[in-house]
């Protein structure tokens, strides 16, 4: 069991229920979860489990029907509007799945936003971000604009924008989902590589089990539970596959 005192990231009797019509759709029903400051964590689980759902809590994108999200001992649910918007500008950063970039914008200036929105000089924020780039292997990609961009190249901007505040958290949501087996490869190479340089906490939503297995823990989401893996999940995800049923395995919910 991990150290929940020790925990940067800490969930209890976490529920979300959505409405829809007449009837009650509970995502997450009981969650419960501690993340010590530099681990990385894999998420699975099929198709429509919630994880997308959970990664929005735990990064104060959504708010919980019931239960606490704990970050570094403070109760996000205790925060005021503009406390939240802190969290969630500074120390938090977020990888979507289809990397949200501004189509008309260039490279580096996608990844100053967060900066600019904060305040900062424009030519701060501007150098920063070129930095960024640099790490994420783009020094020669800096004005091109974000539609000129392979796909596995806007992930690389879009890792580089959720990190140039610097945050302790980063919360991924299938960041290779969209990508070829070369660019998945070398995209989860380079998100652990930027994992232990700027020492984060890492949680990473994936269908993919084998990068899944190279994280420090693997959890599996199903029926609103989350639970260590047991090593049976990717048995069954496999028996769906044969039967037909391959979908269950995208695990995008």
């Amino acid at each position: 069991m991990q150290n929940q005192s020790a925990a940067l990231l800490r969930v209890e009797s976490l529920r979300k229920v959505f409405h829809s019509g007449a009837a009650d759709v509970v995502a997450l029903a009981d969650v419960n979860l501690a993340v010590p400051a530099g681990e990385m964590v894999a998420l699975v689980g099929p198709s429509g489990s919630g994880k997308s759902t959970l990664l929005h809590l735990l990064a104060a994108l959504d708010t919980p029907t019931s239960g606490t999200v704990y970050f570094d001992g403070n109760s996000l649910g205790a925060f005021a509007e503009r406390e939240l918007e802190n969290f969630r500008s500074q120390a938090g950063g977020f990888i979507w799945q289809r990397h949200q970039l501004l189509a008309d914008f260039t490279a580096v200036e996608n990844v100053a936003m967060p900066l600019l929105i904060r305040g900062n000089a424009a030519g701060e924020a501007l150098r920063t971000a070129r930095e960024w780039l640099g790490e994420v292997g783009l020094s020669n990609r800096v004005q091109h604009r974000a539609g000129e961009l392979s796909g596995g190249e806007q992930q690389r901007v879009a890792i580089a924008r959720a990190l140039i505040t610097q945050p302790k958290l980063l919360l991924a949501d299938e960041p290779t989902g969209d990508l070829d087996e070369a660019n998945t490869e070398s995209i989860f190479e380079l998100m652990q590589s930027l994992h232990h340089s700027h020492h984060l906490t890492s949680i990473l939503a994936t269908h993919n089990l084998s990068l899944a297995r190279r994280a420090d823990r693997v959890l599996v989401l199903e029926h609103g539970l989350l639970m260590p893996d047991d090593g049976t999940f990717a048995g069954r995800a496999a028996g769906r596959a044969a039967s037909g049923n391959s979908s269950t395995l995208e695990g995008r919910g």
